[in-house]
């Protein structure tokens, strides 16, 4: 996994933090933080209150009940707590502490609502202090200030609300980037072994159909090749499947993918001479990175299994060298060339995607003397 990618995959810490504490304990914490101080203002002020202490108790536990629910239901708590409030303002008397938790229901409307109820915050704030203010004697500046509070402490609610859903979208989208770039991963992986070895085995079949009357022995050397062929295939198989498990074996140096390299070509070019394609090597290189090197191989086997099964080609070049400060593969066959509207199958994505991931370059189409010609370019000593 790549280093931006994790990085966008890690929650922060504050969420982790916040994500220990229970959620009924947070959304009763601060009901019973306001309650116990709105129900000691009520009872220090009962003289002002006089006969109307009931009704200023009920609306007490109302506000407070509109705390509680402020998470679940914010647009509903919101309006209770709007409703409540105003009554009180209006009928009773109104107290200092009790627009406290009207104001953290304005700020639960823009954090939970959501962005289809969030939005009735903007509306409700200006009701609600229309209404709370409506017949009192006080300057202009009183309710224009309270406001304009409220709207900020509602609008602080949005942006968290709409910082962590851009957060959740981009860890969903960095998840999803890493799930498609291990299925082409796999993708490439299947191809290159089944794709290869399937294709050898099915020449060498026909081959020895076609002998077998005539030739007998080469015949049995063919199906003796499909069974070492076959066998490879398994054992690259359960190479692939062990990776897909966790349980693959692990190299000396730590790690857990192994493919076989440029040092592998000559038995890869000495099996396809067997099936029927003469291949010419020419490799002059120093050892390459281990990505460059896996790639190179992977290169060749498409090229040449390609060349085998569709060009219909006898003989094919294999160049591995160093060029202009990078490492070239070539790849040209004398078969049929590509056909009209030729566009690039599985194999021919799978190799220019290995290129790209190191920075490469791949071509492929007609060459300068007919026949197929593949060329991958590699920076020298780029490996991710």
């Amino acid at each position: 996994m790549s280093t931006t990618v994790a990085s966008r995959l890690r929650l922060p810490a504050l969420a982790r933090l916040s994500g220990r504490v229970p959620a009924p304990l947070a959304d009763a914490a601060p009901a019973v933080v306001l309650f116990v101080a709105m129900l000691v203002e009520r009872l220090g002020a009962a003289g002002r209150t006089g006969g109307r202490m009931p009704y200023a108790l009920a609306l007490t536990g109302l506000l407070a009940v509109a705390v509680a629910a402020r998470r679940r239901a914010p647009l509903a708590a919101y309006l209770l707590a709007t409703l409540a409030l105003t009554v009180e303002s209006q009928a009773v008397v109104p107290s200092p502490i009790s627009p406290y938790a009207n104001l953290l229901g304005a700020y639960a409307v823009g954090r939970y609502g959501g962005r289809g109820r969030g939005w009735w915050g903007p509306p409700l704030v200006v009701l609600g202090v229309a209404g709370y203010f409506a017949g009192q004697d006080v300057e202009v500046v009183m309710p224009v200030g309270v406001l304009a509070v409220w709207l900020a402490v509602w609008a602080f609610g949005w942006s968290g609300a709409y910082r962590l859903a851009e957060q959740a979208a981009e860890r969903r989208r960095a998840r999803a980037e890493l799930l498609a770039e291990e299925r082409n991963r796999i993708a490439r992986e299947v191809h290159d072994l089944v794709g290869h070895s399937l294709n050898l085995m099915l020449v060498q079949a026909g081959a020895a159909r076609r002998l077998i009357d005539r030739t007998p022995e080469r015949s049995r050397e063919l199906l003796v090749e499909m069974e070492r062929t076959g066998n490879d295939a398994l054992g690259e198989l359960d190479r692939v499947l062990g990776l897909l498990r966790g349980t693959g074996p692990r190299l000396p140096d730590g790690a857990t993918d192994f493919e076989p390299g440029i040092a592998e070509l000559p038995r890869l070019t000495e099996r396809m001479a067997q099936a029927g394609l003469a291949v010419a090597l020419h490799r002059d290189t120093p050892p390459l990175p281990p990505e460059q090197d896996r790639c190179a191989y992977r290169v060749v086997q498409e090229a040449l299994t390609n060349a085998l099964r569709h060009s219909g080609a006898g003989h094919a070049t294999v160049r591995v060298v160093r060029r202009d400060g990078g490492t070239l593969i070539e790849v040209a066959d004398d078969g049929s060339g590509p056909p009209p509207g030729h566009r690039p199958g599985r194999g021919l994505t799978g190799m220019a995607e290995r290129a790209a991931r190191l920075n490469g370059t791949a071509q492929h189409g007609l060459g300068p003397n007919g026949g197929f010609l593949v060329r991958v370019v590699l920076p020298v000593g780029d490996e991710r």
